[in-house]
């Protein structure tokens, strides 16, 4: 079958051990980031099975309607970019494991990384020595400050665990049952939303981006942050209010944050006004982005492709779709 693999950015997927298990289709990879509806029905015109990297390409119904020869789309996580009501509609399969079982140990290094980076000025210290300046501020200790933790699922559950290596106390803020996870075992939970905002020295967000947590994090919320504090998402980016924290750092509370997501991506303007803010720390959506983590993505998706080739789909999104899939 004719495969098509979008937003290999790295040209790496061909690179990986997994690739093997598409020896019998014939695969195009394209290592650009496109969005153009007639440029995608282009690349697209003789796909059969379309394989996305994570939320890279929106597949929304003016395209799907373009794309008669398409019958799945494979990928893995969760599927906001896609609209799966035209999958259902057209007779194509949306296949995508969420993970359930194993949490991204990539997202949780990364999120650890941003907080030391952050923490003790790693970036600023970096570019200063290779200007001719040595030593340009003063970071700050973790071992002491509270750590905490929107959320309590698999990343949140890694990322405490370093947080209490590293002699953190670990505070989490979330729904009551998972409040009620993390009591159990053993972890400190805030007495409220708004004393959690207040008395974090670092805080991650470890949220899914659903309806309920869309732009949960207000601005007010930021301003109860520390001068001294630091922001981390490796998340979503619209789990924020639009615009809050760019004017809550702007006003010094939290002190400083680090991101790995933006409201736009791929962000590659240089003069973004966001990205150009002195207290933000932020890299290009790279938590799950480590060949160890593509080769465990990619076998999952790919092993989605053999399941559909055999006629018994897996992890389908889109369960109606099944006594109407394209021949």
């Amino acid at each position: 079958m004719n495969v098509t693999i979008l937003d290999d950015y790295h040209d790496t997927v061909r690179t990986l051990g997994s690739f093997a298990k598409l020896a019998d289709h014939k695969v195009t990879i394209w290592n650009d980031h496109v969005q153009d509806e007639d440029v995608l029905a282009k690349r697209l015109a003789e796909t059969e099975i379309l394989v996305l990297i994570r939320e890279r390409t929106k597949i929304r119904a003016p395209l799907l309607d373009r794309l008669p020869k398409l019958k799945l789309i494979s990928q893995r996580s969760v599927w906001p970019h896609i609209d799966v009501e035209a999958c259902t509609r057209l007779g194509v399969v949306v296949s995508s494991d969420r993970h359930s079982s194993t949490p991204s140990y990539a997202t949780a290094e990364l999120t650890w990384a941003l907080v030391l980076a952050a923490m003790r000025q790693i970036p600023q210290q970096v570019a200063a020595l290779k200007a001719g300046q040595w030593q340009i501020g003063i970071g700050a200790s973790l071992r002491g400050k509270t750590l905490g933790l929107y959320g309590w699922g698999r990343i949140a559950h890694e990322v405490a665990g370093y947080g209490r290596a590293f002699g953190m106390n670990v505070m989490v803020w979330a729904r009551e049952g998972s409040l009620e996870r993390a009591r159990d075992e053993g972890f400190g939970v805030a007495d409220s939303k708004e004393a959690f905002f207040e008395q974090s020295d670092v805080l991650s967000l470890h949220l899914r981006l659903v309806d309920a947590t869309r732009h949960i994090v207000t601005a007010r919320d930021l301003a109860r942050m520390k001068p001294t504090s630091l922001l981390v998402n490796t998340s979503r980016s619209p789990l924020v209010a639009p615009g809050a924290l760019a004017e809550a750092l702007r006003a010094g509370r939290p002190g400083q944050a680090a991101v790995d997501v933006f409201d736009q991506e791929p962000l590659i303007d240089p003069s973004d006004p966001f990205l150009l803010l002195p207290n933000l720390l932020a890299t290009p959506h790279i938590g799950y982005v480590t060949r160890e983590e593509y080769e465990v993505q990619f076998a999952d998706i790919f092993d989605q492709i053999t399941a559909y080739s055999m006629g018994t789909p897996t992890n389908v999104a889109n369960p109606d779709v099944l006594g109407q899939m394209r021949t």
